[in-house]
């Protein structure tokens, strides 16, 4: 049995994008804020995201070498499978001298040679799997966790079997729970009334940008429908000049609100009451846990094409409507959308749909798996 430190210290990791960091950076805030003696630290590979963010934290940061598994041989994946070797002794190096009592994985390459160290040195280890479809790295690790904490219940099958699995959903921000609508129109200069929210991405997305032209041409006129559309700051301009060589005037249009990007997305979803966007999971639970419905469009090159079973986990409850990406026009989406605004009835079905999906208390859930990991060791 492993000796008990003082005080708490807990590793963790996860890296590459900000979908795998945010969340570990949600849990390792919240522990804070529960024990503020807890000892945390952080393993991530010094090419990701993680080198920019953790060190803002405040929380020492350790490099560790990854790749990603290719599943054909080749050369490129023999110099991956060299290079992930390399960081598990890195992350070894690095366990035995922090010697936490727990190590949680959120995603990313890095979380290989991590999880796979402590598992070996007797660490308790906890998984976290923001997808619908679980990717490679996190399926393969399941074997050596000790449990998994999975956003979506339909993600468990497709773990190997006995795998300890927990749903708990994913971490979301506060601010998107305590943001009231009136502060939401206040913060962003608007009116009260039905909104569409219309999201890309950080970065926008060209396919339901273009969609969306469409859109606007055939339903400008209804005043029924307040429009809010994010377009990504590259297409903004563009996108103007496009909407006023079709005949719409913003100035004259006044329930059609463009915006390059929303600094504060929880006033833009406080606002909303219907949603059109890709389906990415840290966005799919913040719409979840508003109690959003949505129209989906999953971007059709994500990893392992993960956005599509996510959307699908939300249609097949009924929270959500899916478009294809190559089944997108806008006539497809006006079709959708005016179906979904003339059955206020059902608007209101798919929003209590996706609010009994939604779980904004996930952090407190996934640290209660922590501890219990942590005191099963103890």
């Amino acid at each position: 049995m492993r000796t008990r430190k003082k005080p708490l210290t807990v590793v963790l990791t996860g890296g590459g994008t900000g979908g795998h960091i945010y969340p570990a950076v949600a849990i390792g805030r919240k522990l804070k804020e529960l024990y503020p003696q807890v000892d945390i630290h952080y393993l991530g590979t010094p090419q990701g995201l993680e080198a920019e963010l953790i060190p803002e934290e405040g929380w020492p940061f350790y490099r560790v070498s990854a790749a990603g598994l290719a599943r054909k041989i080749s050369f490129k994946a023999a110099k991956a499978l060299v290079k992930t070797g390399k960081g598990y002794w890195q992350a070894r190096g690095h366990l035995k001298r922090i010697n936490p009592e727990l190590v949680l994985g959120t995603g990313g390459y890095v979380c290989g040679p991590v999880v796979l160290a402590a598992s070996r040195l007797g660490i308790p280890t906890l998984l976290h799997e923001q997808n619908a479809f679980p990717g490679l790295t996190n399926r393969l690790l399941a074997r050596v966790a000790n449990r998994v904490c999975v956003t979506f219940p339909q993600s468990a099958s497709l773990f190997p079997a006995g795998t300890d699995i927990i749903t708990t959903g994913l971490p979301i921000r506060s601010q998107i729970m305590n943001t009231t609508r009136q502060e939401g129109l206040a913060g962003l200069g608007l009116q009260e009334g039905f909104r569409i929210l219309i999201v890309g991405g950080s970065q926008g997305a060209r396919s339901i940008n273009q969609a969306m032209l469409e859109v606007y041409t055939e339903l400008k006129d209804n005043k029924q429908i307040n429009w809010l559309h994010i377009t990504g700051p590259k297409a903004y301009e563009g996108y103007v000049r496009e909407l006023e060589q079709q005949g719409i005037d913003l100035a004259q249009h006044g329930n059609i609100r463009i915006m390059p990007y929303v600094y504060r997305m929880e006033e833009a979803l406080s606002v909303s009451d219907l949603v059109i966007g890709r389906a990415g999971a840290s966005f799919l639970a913040e719409i979840m846990a508003k109690g959003l419905p949505s129209i989906l469009i999953p971007y059709p090159f994500a990893s392992e094409n993960h956005q599509e079973y996510n959307a699908k986990a939300l249609a097949d409850e009924g929270a959500a409507i899916v478009i294809k990406e190559q089944e997108l026009s806008g006539t497809v989406l006006a079709h959708q959308v005016k179906e979904l605004v003339a059955r206020p009835e059902r608007l209101e079905a798919m929003a209590q749909a996706a609010g009994g999906l939604g779980k904004p208390n996930a952090v407190d859930l996934i640290i209660e798996q922590m501890l219990s990991l942590i005191a099963a060791e103890s």
